[in-house]
């Protein structure tokens, strides 16, 4: 395939930065490059851009170097909350992905971020509070809080708990009689039935 010389006028990912001098397919450079004004020719004229693209290039460069560097400052001091639905144990149904974490911070603090420069390990399946990884420029690395909470209300208690039970139980158990009420001072003796007389002797006749 035949190869042709070309000077960048934009940076290409994968192919090289504005007043990069590099070899490309012909038909590439010819259909797509060319056509988009992302790149010229090699020619005498063109090699006297290069070093007016340089010097744009540094400028660029420099204003995207002082820009993260800002950046970083400011997610430092945030706290990024994400709610989510868990499961037993704060599990998370799911998992928080950096695309989450990117959607937040334009939802919460107006942040525009890339989700390529979060850097996640592994993705978080659990509630609680983390410190991600940021990769905000080549010479720019930062950090950022994300605390993860349950959206899920804690499950309702069905009885009580086994000590209240066996307490009141045990209560039930060893409860006292109820007091006798105390008798009254003078306790007024029971009426009886009267006692008879006893009866006269008969005296004896006389003979």
């Amino acid at each position: 395939m035949a190869k042709t010389e070309v000077i960048l006028l934009q940076n290409i990912v994968g192919l090289g930065g504005e007043s990069d001098n590099v070899r490309v397919a012909a038909g590439y450079a010819r259909n797509y490059l060319f056509p988009n004004r992302l790149a010229v020719p090699v020619t005498a004229a063109n090699k006297r851009q290069i070093e007016a693209l340089k010097q744009r290039r540094a400028e660029r460069e420099a204003h995207e170097f002082n820009t993260m560097t800002e950046l970083a400052k400011a997610l430092q001091k945030l706290v990024c909350v994400i709610k989510v639905k868990t499961g037993e144990e704060g599990k998370l149904f799911g998992a928080v992905t950096s695309g989450m974490i990117a959607d937040e911070l334009k939802h919460q603090f107006d942040i525009a971020l890339d989700k390529k420069k979060i850097q996640l390990e592994h993705t978080i399946r659990s509630a609680g509070e983390y410190e991600v990884e940021l990769n905000l420029h080549q010479e720019v690395k930062g950090t950022l809080k994300v605390r993860v909470e349950s959206t899920t209300p804690p499950a309702a208690v069905a009885e009580a708990p086994v000590e209240e039970k066996e307490k009141t139980h045990t209560e039930k158990r060893g409860k006292r009689p109820a007091a006798e009420k105390p008798e009254s001072a003078e306790a007024k003796p029971k009426a009886g039935k009267a006692e008879k007389a006893p009866k006269a002797e008969k005296k004896p006749k006389a003979e």
